[in-house]
């Protein structure tokens, strides 16, 4: 067959069982997008690049594939940079074609030029130039097996206006399996090493499980859930490992961290044993490291060996698929009994329980949390829930259970404001049938809700919940607790949010009561379209508990029980 190098990606992308692109056209990608006509592959038009990047992070979130993002040189292409830098932090598999200008012109200023491969080098798990036609089926196979194997990751192709204008004649897909130099992902861990490690398990009095999003991205859900019934062990999870144990599950302590219960920090400070799934010791979950579990012993069971003792010193690591680590490992252990620790967790509950806003009368104020609880219960806890970044998030993970794995989204380590109403089509778009419902504040939503034009266009359902309190929450909340509620630049004038979805022909309401939120909620999903709800809710109220930067993982601020009286 002949083909242009225009018609080899799309011959590629097919074959690789993509369905869904995220995008904006441009010069040097002009031959792609001619070509894409003839081809089975649905075209999502952003309003920024940004935006596609994103999309294609949520899209692979939700459904385990690989997400793809398209965009021109120059400009185009940095503006997927946020994007893919936030992929490659959260361990997210998405492969980015470029266009760029003629390959004689590369390293000539020509326009619309800019080396995209040397500034995200730092932020792709691999990429490539190409300026040869014949290199480029080759490339894009490799880009799509690296993205989604071992630790997952972005991956950029660069590609010369040149390369897609050529014409190579006998062209045909190559199929065979891929096999890199030096590139071996499939790593497994020693008989020894399982065996010292069981030894561990069943000496500890006090264990706990640090369940991280490498539980959901191997699809270790059950054999997770298996373990952790068999050894009695109670499971407390990161930010982005919210959903792969189930929230309804009694060994189920909840979220750990910065913003995590009181009572999950509390067992990790006093545990014995650490055993940390698919998580990397991120410093909004440790605390302070001097004082992190100095009395636990710790396995670490990862994927990616860079990351072990990275962060925190570790008395034995299980490097491999966490999936098929567990299922070695189980031949090693026997059943464990942890009641007496397990009931030492449950007494730790008692005075941080007392404190939850939950337990507030309604008195006529709008809280986020009874805006995510309530959201929760209408939507009975089935709902994929996309969220942005700061107070909304914590709330979000807070007060919204999840059962099910790949129902909570987020964007974890690089906390990309913007992240949540992209992300949430991207989610929409991979899982049609599911009720998508996009967290943000404010401020974040700003940041990219050209999207709702995206939205629209494309006449998918979403649904936004805006938490506006009309400032930039989270660092409000770090000016009252330490900087003397010096508000500086966090203040907000916002736009009408309604008038905003009906200058895009959809659906706008505004709720400032908790009454209200059933109603906006039903009304949100049996409308046609997206929908957005913009919650009025208390405009200086807090994320509790929460742990102060550098301190240790117990001293937590826990919410006023004097405040909650004047409320």
């Amino acid at each position: 067959m002949e083909r242009t190098g225009a018609q080899i990606i799309w011959e590629c992308l097919v074959h690789e069982g993509v369905q869904t692109v995220f995008g904006y056209p441009g010069g040097a990608i002009m031959p792609a997008y001619d070509a894409l006509l003839d081809y089975p592959i649905h075209h999502v038009l952003v309003r920024h690049e940004q935006g596609a990047a994103h999309m294609a992070d949520g899209y692979a979130r939700v459904s385990g594939r690989v997400g793809v993002a398209i965009a021109t040189s120059g400009p185009g292409a940095t503006n997927l940079v946020t994007g893919i830098a936030t992929a490659m932090m959260d361990s997210s598999p998405i492969v980015c074609i470029t266009g760029q200008v003629n390959s004689k012109l590369i390293g000539y200023d020509a326009f619309q030029e800019v080396d995209i491969t040397g500034i995200t080098l730092p932020i792709t798990k691999h990429n490539y130039l190409v300026t040869d036609v014949r290199e480029l089926t080759h490339v894009l196979r490799e880009a799509f097996y690296i993205a989604r194997s071992g630790r997952r990751g972005p991956v950029l192709v660069d590609i010369a206006k040149d390369v897609q204008q050529a014409l190579l004649r006998d062209w045909e897909y190559d199929d065979r399996p891929i096999q890199m130099t030096g590139y071996r992902p499939d790593k497994s861990p020693l008989t020894a090493d399982l065996q010292r490690a069981a030894g561990m398990i069943h000496e500890a009095k006090r264990p706990v499980i640090l369940a991280g999003q490498g539980v959901l991205l191997s699809g270790a859900m059950e054999e997770l859930r298996e373990f952790a019934e068999k050894t009695q062990t109670p499971v407390a999870m990161t930010l982005l490992g919210i959903g792969c144990f189930p929230a309804s599950h009694p060994l189920n302590l909840g979220m750990m961290g910065m913003h995590g219960e009181a009572w999950v920090n509390n067992a990790i400070q006093q545990s014995d044993l650490l055993l940390a799934m698919g998580m990397r010791f991120d410093d909004r979950v440790t605390g302070k490291l001097e004082t992190y579990a100095t009395q636990a012993r710790k396995i670490h069971f990862e994927i990616d060996p860079s990351e072990v003792n990275k962060n925190v010193r570790v008395d034995s690591a299980l490097i491999g698929n966490l999936r098929d680590t567990l299922g070695k490992l189980s031949a090693h252990i026997e059943a464990c009994d942890h009641a007496d620790w397990n009931d030492q967790i449950t007494d730790m509950k008692g005075d941080s329980a007392v404190r939850d806003i939950l337990n507030l009368p309604d008195n006529g104020h709008l809280y986020a949390a009874h805006v995510l609880n309530d959201l929760h219960r209408h939507t009975h806890g089935e709902a994929v829930v996309v969220s942005d970044v700061g107070q909304n998030q914590m709330w979000a993970a807070q007060y919204y259970k999840h059962d099910q794995p790949y129902t909570y989204i987020t964007t974890g380590g690089l906390g990309t404001m913007g992240f949540a109403l992209p992300a949430a089509i991207g989610a929409k778009f991979a899982r049609p049938e599911a009720n998508v419902w996009a967290i943000v504040g404010d401020g974040g939503f700003q940041m990219t809700q050209s999207e709702l034009s995206t939205a629209a266009q494309e006449g998918i359902k979403v649904n936004i919940a805006i938490i506006n309190n009309g400032y930039l929450g989270m660092v409000r909340q770090w000016q009252e607790f330490f900087f003397d509620k010096r508000y500086s630049a966090t203040p907000l004038r916002n736009p009408d949010f309604v008038k905003l979805a009906e200058a895009h022909s959809l659906t706008g309401i505004r709720v400032t009561k908790r009454s209200e939120v059933e109603t906006a909620v039903n009304q949100a999903e049996t409308a046609e379209g997206t929908v957005i709800v913009e919650f009025c809710v208390e405009k200086e109220d807090s994320v509790y508990p929460m742990v102060p930067n550098g301190a240790d993982l117990q001293n937590m601020i826990q919410r006023p029980v004097r405040a909650q009286e004047e409320r």
